[in-house]
């Protein structure tokens, strides 16, 4: 299986920036997908970005043209980088891997880190 642990969250202004990372561990060899997903107090969880290992990616509306999902293979870390900070970006961000091709497929599925906190004030 996989370890995920997120960092980079914090409080910033709005129209600022983060830097969020995720450094995964384990069986790392069998991520095929890796993204970003958000949940607000009050709201349900929403995907926020997602990049494949082919490479496309995908984001929600709210977010695109401000943040970016990339990812380190060699060290095996995924990034999300926020840029224009909202009020409304406020939220718990919880990076994830989907796993497949492992042992007897034991192991397939998805992952989740702990989350970290992202407060944008106005």
């Amino acid at each position: 299986q996989v370890q995920l642990v997120e960092s980079g969250g914090g409080l910033v202004q709005a129209g600022g920036s983060l830097r969020l990372s995720c450094a995964a561990s384990g069986s790392i060899f069998n991520i095929v997908a890796t993204g970003w997903y958000r949940q607000a107090p009050g709201k349900q969880r929403e995907l926020v970005a997602a990049l494949a290992n082919v490479g496309t990616t995908n984001y929600a509306n709210s977010v695109k043209g401000r943040f970016t999902i990339s990812r380190d293979s060699a060290e095996n870390t995924v990034y999300l980088q926020m840029n224009s900070l909202k009020p409304e970006d406020t939220a718990v961000y919880y990076c994830y891997a989907k796993l497949r091709g492992t042992n007897r497929g034991s192991f397939d599925g998805d992952y989740w880190g702990q989350g970290t906190q992202v407060t944008v004030s106005s």
